[in-house]
């Protein structure tokens, strides 16, 4: 570390100390809430004629495909005539996310009023684009729970992190887009290429649900419980340009395009035949006008499934909550309820999957009441967080011993069927699972933010709904089904237990059409299988 950066991270140490309270805390801000009245807008009337066959239930219709997940919030950002309301984990300034951001930027030009609220655990260089958004006069930005370093040299926000772990490590995981208090979108994408499957280098495997009706003004009702809690920091107090306040400052017309992506050197079988990211962002960006998908829901063209929901979210506060320090909302609760009332199947996809003590014991009680248990989660050589899967690998063999049925994707699909992407794209070979989905006995789901680990349960704040539809089940049971098939996944079964010896474990699977079972883990390489067998010794599953 130079002298200078030497100097940055004394500073940040300083300032950290043991500090209990987020940099700008005391700052000045203005309590705001979602707008009455959506049925004045364009897109509440739309919503309010499909909703009158249905009174007192909401309509859903799932995105499993990214491009879809990419397009409908665009032109939701379109559509909209009053508010905008994000809030998001990880909101990148690539390619879609500058796409997206624009389309804020016009929209607040058009007299919207917007509001963003991202986390600040996971930004990179580039990420700072879309605070610049927070100098238009009808937008506002606020920051959950920041760094005080507000530059991007990792090392620097490593010191930070470490000298004041107590607070950094307590993060606001939630997904949450709304527009005009009319239609929301609600899952598990954050905005970025990956999340969109328009990065050769990563694709992401994820779901949103598209609602309409009651839910959405409680929808509303939660962010604004987040936007107004003492730690959503405005970005003009991290020292981040507004004009919000003055309201003297020119509207932003365009930010500065992103550099082109390219297709990663070492792309998978197929890959030199497939298009590059940056034709497949130029071919999302030609499909926005089209106004699809969201035109197709909201005109009733694509149905959408009407039932009752269940929303669930943590308390901005969680850690205090946990703590028994004040009272407020603890979402695994309600899930694990849901699941608790699971008569004959559940189904689970999360993309880290580390039960800790307490989910052991729920899946211990299922399978003794003759439940079966089946769950997709990723495989070594498709996981991107190689410390959580590390923790995940520990808990393999205990599961399989209690009957559970345990699938791991692979990052290249035999099959993109049921994959939301492109068999193009899907052939670069960096596929991995971020959706997060449990389906009880076929007749009801749960979708959101929360992964099946630790974290999502004691230290990020999530969000989800739980939806009483049959229809939505049963469609969602349809992708599990494609998504477990052999050629997309391996199935984990035990080969072999000798008296006094550790389970040895098989990956089942299909490759060029044949049966293969592997008795050594797959692996992008050797190192990393070494590398994950070696971080399996740490015992720090409550920080994954």
């Amino acid at each position: 570390m130079n002298l200078r950066l030497f100097a940055t991270a004394l500073v940040i140490a300083c300032l950290a100390g043991c500090s209990t309270l987020p940099p700008g805390a005391d700052a000045p801000r203005i309590r705001s809430v979602a707008l009455d009245h959506p049925e004045a807008s364009a897109l509440g009337q739309d919503v309010e004629r499909l909703a009158q066959a249905h009174p007192g239930v909401s309509g859903f219709r799932l995105l499993s495909t990214g491009a879809d997940g990419f397009l409908a919030r665009v032109q939701m950002v379109r559509a909209a005539q009053r508010s905008l309301d994000l809030q998001y984990f990880i909101l990148r300034g690539d390619a879609t996310g500058r796409l997206l951001a624009q389309a804020v930027i016009d929209a607040a030009d058009r007299g919207v009023r917007v509001r963003v609220l991202i986390d600040d655990g996971e930004t990179l260089d580039g990420d700072q684009q879309i605070l610049a958004i927070n100098a238009h006069p009808n937008v506002q930005v606020r920051v959950f729970n920041p760094f005080r370093y507000r530059g991007h040299v990792q090392a620097l926000r490593a010191v930070e992190f470490m000298l004041d772990a107590s607070r950094l490590d307590y993060r606001m995981h939630n997904k949450l887009f709304i527009a005009d208090n009319a239609v929301a979108l609600i899952g598990g994408r954050n905005v970025g290429d990956e999340y969109f499957q328009v990065d050769p280098a990563s694709q992401f495997a994820d779901d949103d649900v598209f609602a309409a009706g009651p839910v959405v003004r409680e929808l509303s009702g939660a962010f604004d419980v987040f936007w107004n809690s003492a730690l959503a920091i405005p970005a003009e107090a991290l020292g981040v340009a507004s004009a919000g306040a003055t309201g003297d400052a020119p509207p932003m017309r365009r930010l500065p395009e992103p550099p082109p992506l390219a297709a990663p050197a070492d792309a998978g079988p197929g890959a030199p035949g497939a298009p590059s990211a940056a034709a497949v962002v130029a071919d999302l960006a030609r499909r926005i006008p089209s106004g699809e998908p969201l035109r197709a829901m909201t005109s009733g063209q694509l149905p959408l499934a009407w039932a009752p929901a269940q929303l669930v979210y943590d308390s901005p506060d969680k850690k205090s909550v946990e703590q028994g320090w004040m009272v407020g909302r603890l979402m695994r609760r309600p899930v694990a309820r849901a699941v608790q009332a699971v008569q004959s199947e559940l189904l689970m996809i999360t993309p880290y999957l580390i039960p800790g003590q307490e989910g052991m014991r729920m899946f211990e009680d299922l399978r003794a009441r003759h439940v079966r248990v089946r769950l997709l989660t990723n495989s070594l050589e498709s996981s991107t967080q190689l410390l959580a899967q590390a923790g995940y690998m520990r808990y393999r063999a205990p599961l399989l011993s209690m009957g559970v049925d345990l699938f791991e994707i692979r990052s290249l699909l035999g099959d993109a069927r049921g994959s939301g992407e492109s068999p193009d794209m899907s052939r670069y070979g960096h596929y991995s699972l971020h959706a997060k989905l449990f389906v009880f006995d076929r007749t009801r789901l749960f979708i959101g933010s929360m992964n099946f680990d630790q974290r999502s349960m004691h230290l990020n704040t999530e969000i989800g709904l739980i939806i009483d539809s049959p229809e939505l089940a049963l469609q969602m049971v349809r992708r599990f089904e494609a998504m477990v098939r052999p050629p997309n996944a391996y199935e984990v079964v035990i080969h072999d237990t000798r008296p006094g010896d550790a389970p040895a474990l098989a990956w089942r699977t299909e490759e060029n059409a044949r049966p293969v079972e592997h008795l050594v883990e797959p692996a992008r390489s050797a190192a990393q299988r070494g590398a994950a067998t070696l971080l399996t010794r740490l015992p720090i599953d409550r920080e994954l």
